[in-house]
């Protein structure tokens, strides 16, 4: 297997582009690999498991925002960006449609966003629209690498039809969590392409613009889209033992810290739960009132 040959490809991947886009889905991945597990504790033991709803959505739809937004401020003001211009009345062409093609991405992922904060605001937005907005924008991504122009680029477009998968996987469940709202099981495989989403962004960066600066892989060699496709299942069992390890974490850090979650949100408010356990240990000391002293 030959990775030593010069390849040449009309759209250049950045190492550094793929490796950051690649952490805001490992990011998210890994969020919830901690926060799923502990609503779903928390939907277990509150009464007639209704599972809570708080900061934590609020927190996440504002996250989300801010990385697109600086998503989209980077690919188009970075030196070699297009600054917002999207065609060229010189050259007559189109500026620079790669960062734009990232931008739009950004772009829709920050409307999620938007749509997560405003859901949990005053305006309170119909059930669902959190998971509709997040489809919509997997499907735009997904959409965009799947016609995008690779031209002869053979490994290239391995890649990112690998990709293409964890991507639609992860539109699947957020779709049908529409209609499942609160669905453990949806939720964990959501999370696992995500996770699978973001660790194979880093893997293209490295296969197509190694950071030390060598030729990336050999385009005309197949046997590396064989092992390239193999590779792919190995990030995905990477994916679903982190997803394992830190649902297994949640667990025995419920039970050890033996909390009654109830209406709580657990996310975000173990701190308040611990200090609602002080206050109420420190009142069943107080002597109760009788009624000879009135």
């Amino acid at each position: 297997m030959s990775f030593q040959v010069q390849r040449m490809s009309p759209m250049p991947a950045s190492f550094l582009g793929s490796a950051l886009r690649g952490t805001f889905f490992l990011a998210f991945g890994l969020w919830w690999s901690v926060r799923y597990p502990l609503k779903f504790l928390g939907r277990k033991g509150a009464a007639g498991g209704q599972p809570g709803r708080g900061r934590a959505e609020l927190f996440e739809g504002a996250l989300k925002a801010f990385f697109a937004l600086v998503g989209i401020l980077v690919e188009q003001f970075v030196p070699t960006g297009p600054h917002l211009q999207l065609y060229s009345p010189k050259t007559h062409s189109w500026t620079d449609l790669t960062h734009w093609h990232y931008s739009t991405i950004y772009l829709f992922f920050l409307l999620s966003g938007i749509t997560d904060v405003v859901s949990h605001s005053p305006l309170k937005l119909p059930p669902g629209m959190e998971q509709l907005s997040l489809t919509l924008a997997l499907l735009v991504e997904g959409l965009l690498f799947c016609f995008r122009d690779y031209s002869d680029a053979v490994l290239d477009q391995h890649l990112h039809s690998l990709l293409a998968v964890a991507i639609f996987a992860g539109a699947l469940c957020a779709f049908l969590e529409v209609f499942l709202r609160d669905h453990i099981i949806l939720e964990t495989l959501r999370t696992s392409s995500f996770l699978l989403q973001g660790s194979w962004l880093w893997q293209i960066g490295f296969v197509l613009s190694p950071p030390w600066g060598g030729p990336g892989w050999n385009d005309s060699d197949s046997s590396n889209l064989l092992f390239l496709t193999m590779c792919f299942c190995w990030h995905y069992v990477g994916a679903l033992a982190i997803v394992a390890a830190n649902a297994a974490a949640s667990r025995c850090c419920n039970e050890s810290c033996q909390l009654k979650f109830g209406d709580i949100d657990v996310e975000l408010d173990c701190g308040l739960c611990l200090h609602r356990g002080k206050k109420s240990s420190s009142g069943a000391l107080l002597p109760e009132s009788s009624s000879d002293d009135k």
